[in-house]
């Protein structure tokens, strides 16, 4: 091979690799990736697999995200929207940001019937009120017992920037339909505060800042897996609970589309399912998917759940109707 040949080699080479250096731009939630959330092993195994670089930036929630979105539009500088969740798909949908993910998903394991062709589900959870044992006897049994029967004050997130705030927002309107305004009120005398995200809300119920937070069914099982106690637990509500599914799309603004639907392929694989569980504290979608052994002792609850277009024509009024009532 002559030096001109080498050269030109060299050259070749180099343009491949500037071609794929920049890295997949995922937009995320900040507790993702954390140090102790998926996000680290999430990137270490696609990185190995793909040999690309990948790059999360954390909001902090899910609703956050969206705005996010809705504010960048095509401009976006992200490749994939990975924590947004199955209530907010109708809403993202209408912003034609996303790419068809052409991926078989009939056979993962969710909460209800799934069929979406640019949102990809990775996990889910029911949301529930986590409790600390050694400080609380009476746990209620049901949304009705707590509003409107307990003395238990009560952390939870704002749904106008936190899907789990978001989700005790449907699920307050899934018990009590029209009457959700006077349970928001009766409710309201028992808040703490109103925390930004699940971090800040979560922390301050370690803290001993409030006798329930709103959390998940599987939360108890972080606590048995790397506390070795059973301390913290669910409360189980006979109305059952409001269903979360997370989702993640590839946008059309990417500059590697197809990249960025290997990634969708990824996260529904098993090495990343199996990472989930124990990491997200949130049920994998892949049947089979490894999971800590304390999740054998979480509960299985009913599910309630709004379709995402119910949701996207709802939601402002709904959140109103909060804002009206928490300001009482």
């Amino acid at each position: 091979m002559t030096m001109k040949s080498i050269l030109a080699t060299a050259s070749l080479m180099t343009l491949s690799f500037a071609a794929h250096a920049e890295p997949l731009t995922i937009y995320t939630y900040e507790s993702f990736v954390s140090e102790w959330g998926p996000g680290p092993q999430i990137e270490a195994g696609f990185e190995a697999e793909c040999g690309c670089e990948v790059e999360f930036i954390g909001l902090e929630d899910g609703v956050a995200l969206l705005n996010r979105l809705r504010l960048e539009g095509a401009s976006s500088q992200a490749d994939v929207l990975l924590g947004i969740d199955d209530a907010l798909i109708a809403e993202a949908s209408e912003l034609n940001l996303t790419l068809p993910h052409g991926l078989d998903t009939s056979d993962l394991s969710l909460p209800y019937a799934w069929q979406d062709a640019d949102f990809v589900p990775y996990d889910y959870g029911h949301f529930a009120f986590v409790y600390d044992q050694t400080r609380v006897d009476a746990v209620p049994s049901s949304l009705q017992e707590l509003v409107y029967e307990s003395d238990l004050s009560v952390i939870y997130q704002d749904p106008r920037v936190s899907t789990p705030g978001q989700g005790l927002m449907l699920w307050m309107k899934s018990v009590f339909g029209d009457d959700a305004d006077q349970a928001w009120e009766t409710l309201q005398q028992r808040v703490v505060t109103v925390t930004p995200g699940w971090s800040e809300a979560y922390a301050l119920f370690q803290e001993g800042e409030s006798d329930l937070v709103l959390s998940y069914t599987t939360s108890p099982a972080y606590h048995m897996t790397w506390e070795d106690t059973d301390q913290y637990q669910a409360a189980e509500f006979s109305e059952g609970h409001y269903a979360q599914i997370e989702v993640a799309a590839a946008l059309a603004s990417s500059d590697q589309p197809e990249r960025a639907r290997e990634f969708l392929a990824y996260l529904i694989s098993k090495p990343a399912q199996d990472v989930m569980a124990g990491t997200n504290w949130m049920w994998p979608v892949l049947e089979g998917a490894e999971t800590p052994e304390a999740y054998d002792q979480m509960a299985r609850p009913d599910t309630l759940y709004f379709n995402s277009e119910t949701v996207a024509e709802n939601r402002r009024d709904w959140i109103r109707e909060w804002r009206t009532a928490a300001s009482q």
